[in-house]
């Protein structure tokens, strides 16, 4: 985390956004433009030509995704709240590993997910905050909007949802001439910008299309008898989320009751296949169906990432063990 974030003054907004007074207005009605019926009251304005006109929803969803923490959060979700105060702010996490885009795009991708359609996502995992790469507003078929740094991070979200269309933030729609900081565009650009599309503004009039960098969460290799996977997070209590769907471990390696081989390099674990935490033993390794539906490595009253040394992004294959088997 870059050491000047915090004594860095937030540059003023466009007006209303920042310097009090109205929020900036939404684009104006038209003639003939009354909500179809078959219109959801989730559907964002911006995902239905016939709802362009009308503004923003009274109480747009905006998330926050990031690995920035709760202090530099909070400067973000004011900047937001002044801009929209009607705003409702859900924070999905801000303990996203430092800089790591993987585990940013898995846990974006797999929590934003639930959210309505319309929603709007912001997701600040940004090594490169202050370069030349682009930042982004990208819409999905559904009307949700992401927004954040062009390195690949918004993409499994946005391709999952369906029909990306990415376009480059224009720095000077968002925040006219006022500085952004070189070191903390979360709250100087991304919020700003989310606090316009929840009022109403268009993509197209916050930023021009653009072609975004392609990313994709890493997929597990299955072969006769083994899985090929990798990590893609590691939750508080040290249990490891790997890419591998756990219906197709259980079809593919074992079944509940069994017991699986857990293999890195040249080190082997031998682990229980189990429902629940509860069927582990203490000191008892185990493969469990996560609440992502992936295969998880847990351990029973201990913490699996220090037992197996693991890292995010680790390979390690996955297979089935017919004897007892010892490090």
């Amino acid at each position: 985390m870059p050491e000047k974030r915090a004594a860095v003054e937030a540059p003023p907004l466009p007006k209303g956004l920042i310097q009090g007074g109205d929020p900036p207005p939404p684009p104006s009605k038209g003639k003939g433009t009354a909500t179809p019926p078959s219109v959801s009251p989730h559907d964002h304005p911006h995902t239905h030509p016939e709802l362009a006109s009308q503004g923003s929803p009274a109480t747009p969803i905006i998330t926050l995704t990031t690995d920035i923490g709760w202090a530099y959060a909070a400067q973000m979700k004011g900047v937001l709240l002044r801009g929209s105060p009607s705003a409702r702010i859900v924070d999905i996490t801000h303990t996203v590993s430092n800089h790591s885009v993987l585990e940013g795009a898995f846990l974006l991708r797999y929590s934003a997910a639930q959210f309505p359609p319309g929603s709007i996502h912001v997701c600040v995992v940004d090594p490169g905050v202050g370069s030349a790469r682009k930042a982004l507003i990208v819409r999905s078929r559904d009307g949700s909007l992401m927004v954040g740094p062009d390195n690949g991070v918004l993409m499994p979200l946005a391709r999952y949802l369906g029909d990306p269309e990415a376009f480059q933030i224009q720095r000077e729609k968002v925040v006219g001439r006022g500085a952004v900081s070189a070191t903390f565009e979360g709250r100087d650009l991304f919020a700003p910008t989310a606090a316009l599309l929840s009022m109403g503004h268009s993509p197209e009039e916050l930023g021009t299309p653009t072609k975004p960098l392609s990313f994709q969460l890493p997929q597990p290799h299955i072969g006769p008898g083994s899985a090929e996977v990798s990590v893609l997070h590691i939750d508080t209590f040290g249990n490891v989320i790997t890419n591998l769907p756990f219906d197709e471990f259980v079809d593919k390696i074992g079944p509940f009751g069994t017991h699986a081989l857990v293999q890195e390099g040249a080190r082997q674990l031998r682990a229980t296949v189990a429902r629940t935490y509860s069927d582990l033993e203490e000191g008892c390794l185990g493969i469990l169906g996560s609440s992502f539906g992936l295969a998880e490595i847990a351990i029973g009253h201990g913490r699996a990432d220090q037992v197996l040394s693991i890292r995010l992004g680790a390979r390690m294959h996955l297979k089935p063990s017919e004897q007892d088997w010892r490090e």
